[in-house]
């Protein structure tokens, strides 16, 4: 694939992170049904990372996508973490991964290491895009800074000389807060080009990156994928938000969506992604699934036909933001 854009179809890539066993064990035939489900549907940009399962949703993407022509796909994934051999008690969102350690480091050293066991998990010889991988405050708190510097001085210099000698094609962070990506679109020793925003331009959760990072993006020209567009599945009526258990104040929003959307005969899945896709800087949504039968109603929602009257009650109800670009038809 030249470019992102030929990679699209109704603006909808494959995000992989539920196939590094995030939340439960997939089962190997499961993940393989699911990745082959979205290339029948015509999905062919893929987004993944070396953290999804401690690079168990690498090799699973790497498996299922070797028997096709390595320029009918695009793929995206990150660095910032690289997997050793050695084995840990892993805990928290992937603790049913693979229980290799992994290592977080935003060095030159490491940026190199992490590509180079990406594509050999990949089975391809090169990279479409390469994300900067949670250098923020929500995986290093007070901390971030720092991190954002070792990135700054490693791996966004690695990636920006990559790019120069057309070894991959874009770079950027992909973060689940705002602030990295504004600050790094100030940089001018090494610009990227592509940001991939998780949990970030949603139905749920808009306000924020709304106020510098949407605007400062199409200033700059750079390209904004959005990851995680139902909130880890609370839009979707799940008990968890952003990667964390949902409060009540959560849940309470999203049955209020719903009474909303169900007396205009709407899907919120189908409001979640067209929101997230109506801003002009964003290029394309990602959402994730481990089951086969979810990316076909991705498309399906994403060309749901969804009346004016109810995008102009969230608005009038404080639930969408009035700057927010409404989707049309």
């Amino acid at each position: 694939m030249k470019s992102l854009e030929q990679a699209l179809k109704h603006k909808v890539g494959f995000g992989t992170a539920p196939l590094g066993n995030m939340y439960r064990d997939v089962p190997e035939e499961e993940a393989q049904k699911t990745i082959q489900t979205a290339w029948n549907q015509g999905i062919r940009y893929f987004d993944t990372a070396p953290f999804y399962g401690a690079g168990l949703a690498e090799m699973r993407l790497g498996e299922a996508l070797s028997a096709y022509n390595r320029d009918d796909y695009f793929i995206g994934t990150k660095v910032g973490r690289y997997v050793t051999n050695e084995k840990e008690d892993i805990e928290g969102l992937f603790e049913d991964g693979r229980q290799n350690k992994v290592i977080t480091d935003y060095t030159e050293e490491a940026t190199m290491k992490s590509i180079e066991q990406s594509l050999e998990r990949l089975k391809t010889d090169h990279l479409d895009m390469v994300f900067v991988h949670d250098v923020s405050p929500d995986f290093h708190g007070d901390e971030w800074i720092t991190k954002f510097d070792e990135a700054r001085n490693g791996a966004f210099r690695v990636l920006s000389r990559l790019r120069e000698e057309g070894v991959i094609k874009s770079w950027g962070l992909g973060v689940n807060t705002t602030e990295p990506i504004e600050l790094a679109m100030d940089l001018e020793e090494a610009q990227p080009d592509v940001c991939l925003s998780a949990t970030q331009y949603t139905l749920l959760k808009h306000e924020h990156a709304l106020e510098r990072m949407l605007p400062k993006a199409e200033e700059k020209g750079v390209d904004i994928i959005v990851g995680s567009p139902f909130n880890s599945g609370a839009l979707l009526g799940g008990d968890h938000f952003d990667y964390a258990k949902a409060d009540s104040n959560r849940l309470n929003q999203v049955r209020q969506l719903q009474e909303i959307a169900e007396q205009h005969n709407v899907s919120l899945k189908a409001a979640g992604l067209q929101i997230s896709t109506a801003h002009p800087a964003v290029k394309a949504v990602i959402p994730g699934s481990t089951r086969p039968e979810h990316t076909a109603e991705d498309i399906e929602m994403m060309n749901q036909n969804i009346p004016q009257s109810f995008w102009n009650e969230l608005v009038d109800k404080g639930f969408i933001s009035q700057r927010a670009p409404l989707p049309t038809r």
